[in-house]
């Protein structure tokens, strides 16, 4: 599965799927954030109404994806790169399935890099059910199980990660042009998949209006 079209921006030609696929996720967020900042958009984009900007479906799930993924480019010193480094990833899963799941999407950093890259993955989560609800009236329980559901697909990962071979393996798939379960790549995919249900349920429920 190819997680993003790599190569098409000249400044991400020469980097690796997952390292094009960060440094596109970090241009668009930081544009998103600026549109934001200068009265673009109106946020959460799953409130958006057919006569505010950017209120088509597939626009509304870009953005869901993004506000989603904001924690983590609020993680300090830009640790979130580690997501993309395949010698962090045995440390950044057992960092995530160690935390206790919260509820919140007010955050305070600990100063611990994977602790920290943990909270800001789970309240991106939180924000989405938060969005499923504004979007759909949707019952929050319908997507607490996407966090469940999450941690089962960490646990996978962190088999995979502490197989001998798993070095050889990424660079077999990197070089296959596959996605490598990298936690950036999981991270993400989960993300833009929710977003996508929000944003369909925020059209059907402004069609039925």
């Amino acid at each position: 599965m190819n997680w993003w079209p790599f190569g098409k921006d000249t400044g991400t030609a020469t980097l690796d799927g997952p390292h094009a696929l960060l440094a596109d996720i970090e241009k668009r967020g930081k544009r998103y954030r600026d549109d934001l900042d200068n009265g673009k958009f109106i946020t959460p984009a799953c409130k958006r109404t057919a006569s505010d900007a950017a209120s088509d479906q597939a626009t509304i799930a870009d953005h869901t994806q993004l506000e989603a993924f904001r924690y983590l480019l609020e993680v300090p010193r830009g640790e979130y790169r580690l997501l993309a480094e395949p010698d962090s990833q045995a440390d950044i899963i057992d960092g995530y399935l160690r935390q206790i799941p919260h509820d919140q999407m007010v955050i305070e950093f600990t100063g611990v890099t994977n602790a920290d890259l943990a909270i800001a993955i789970i309240a991106g989560f939180n924000w989405l059910v938060h969005c499923a609800v504004l979007a759909g009236g949707a019952d929050p329980k319908e997507f607490f199980g996407a966090l469940r559901n999450f941690r089962r697909v960490a646990s996978t990962a962190q088999k995979w990660w502490a197989a001998d071979d798993a070095k050889h393996r990424y660079a077999e798939m990197l070089q296959a042009g596959e996605a490598p379960p990298l936690f950036l790549n999981l991270v993400w995919a989960d993300y833009g998949r929710m977003a996508a249900e929000i944003a369909a349920r925020h059209a059907a429920r402004r069609q039925s209006a």
